[in-house]
């Protein structure tokens, strides 16, 4: 099996963060600090597991004062960069949630994003004090860093992958707006993409507001324009009406303009489990001057318990010319990937044009 995420957290790795340590804080014992955390059920545990382990283990090891415990931390973080050290954070997040600890807390966050991120340790502090640590953010997307702006857009999505849900934001997500409102054309490109991935979290539980902010935001700037399209991805690639036409997609929903020509088609009509299938595709778009076109396929994978799940997966966004035929192949493959398996039974694949399922066809896997 080949290597996980998860094994970054290796002895290599903890005992020469220990020897770091031990530079600047001579009670720390490197070994026996390690020998703390490789133990047990360490070989079990997943990603996020190893890095809370690493992180209580540190503090059994670490002054017992908070804020010494900061200044050791604050000794060797420059030397201590990248994911490997989402510990640092997640240090303040465990040991420096009391009330009297935030200030320091909120300057150790904002310092340790620069090596690392701290876009999941912040979240319970929202949770908590959310007024106090909206404000902070607002000051952070003003900051000079850009690993300090893209922590106010970050840590403030409602729906982080692999971070806390901030149901506040979910309900209104007005603070949250507040904030990409001073980054909506910021000059990184790492921010910008956090500010569009903010935006398609909020369109999710909002999409009246996210298509509101669109119609205030786009056309004056490129870098914002950018981001309102990666923002209404989700929105597109479910056939929003109102998204599709601000994005200049066409209407062929329109009497005149209906696509009644379109068709897709398998090699085979059954394959097995890691096999790929190859399927073509066909339609024929109305006489008009120009339109704009996202062509894409889905499939309702059969789950493990029989019920089915559609994915969709882009085959062309362009414009092309009134009257046009289009036809392709595609060659999808079932293999199992770590984050999908497959089962067998009838398959669904539909092809779908802005967002509208124009034709499909059945696919067994035996």
């Amino acid at each position: 099996m080949g290597a996980q995420l998860k094994d970054i957290y290796n002895e290599k790795l903890l005992h020469e963060f220990g020897e770091k340590v031990h530079n600047v804080y001579c009670k720390f014992d490197p070994k026996g600090f390690t020998d703390d955390i490789i133990t047990g059920d360490w070989d079990s545990l997943p990603l996020k597991a190893r890095m809370r382990r690493i992180t209580e283990t540190l503090g059994q090891h670490l002054p017992m004062s908070y804020g010494d415990a900061l200044n050791v931390l604050f000794s060797i973080d420059e030397s201590c960069i990248g994911f490997p050290y989402l510990f640092f954070p997640d240090f303040v997040e465990v040991y420096g949630q009391e009330e009297k600890y935030l200030e320091l807390s909120m300057k150790a966050l904002e310092r340790f994003t620069q090596r690392s991120s701290s876009e999941f340790a912040i979240r319970p502090f929202i949770v908590k004090y959310p007024d106090r640590v909206m404000k902070r953010m607002m000051i952070w997307a003003k900051h000079p860093n850009e690993h300090v702006r893209r922590l106010a857009s970050e840590g403030s999505r409602p729906r982080l992958p692999w971070g806390m849900a901030l149901q506040i934001f979910k309900k209104d997500p007005s603070q949250v707006i507040n904030i990409l409102e001073q980054l909506k054309n910021d000059p990184s490109l790492y921010v910008r993409k956090s500010v569009a991935n903010n935006l398609n979290d909020i369109s999710k539980d909002n999409p009246i507001v996210v298509l509101d902010i669109v119609k205030k935001w786009i056309n004056i700037n490129p870098y914002t324009d950018w981001i309102l399209r990666k923002g209404c991805r989700t929105l597109i690639r479910n056939g929003n009406l109102e998204a599709m036409k601000l994005f200049g997609y066409t209407n062929f929903l329109a009497e005149k303009l209906q696509i009644t020509e379109a068709s897709i088609s398998l090699g085979l009509s059954s394959i097995k489990i890691g096999e790929s299938c190859e399927f073509r595709y066909e339609l024929d778009i109305p006489k008009c001057e120009s339109a704009h076109i996202r062509i894409e396929y889905g499939i309702d994978f059969v789950k493990a318990r029989g019920n089915k799940s559609r994915k969709l997966f882009l085959l062309s966004d362009k414009t092309v010319e009134g009257g046009a035929h289009i036809s392709g192949i595609k060659i999808h493959s079932f293999a199992d990937l770590t984050t999908r398996r497959h089962y067998p039974g009838e398959h669904r694949i539909a092809l779908l044009i802005n967002g509208q399922e124009k034709a499909y066809t059945i696919l067994k896997i035996i």
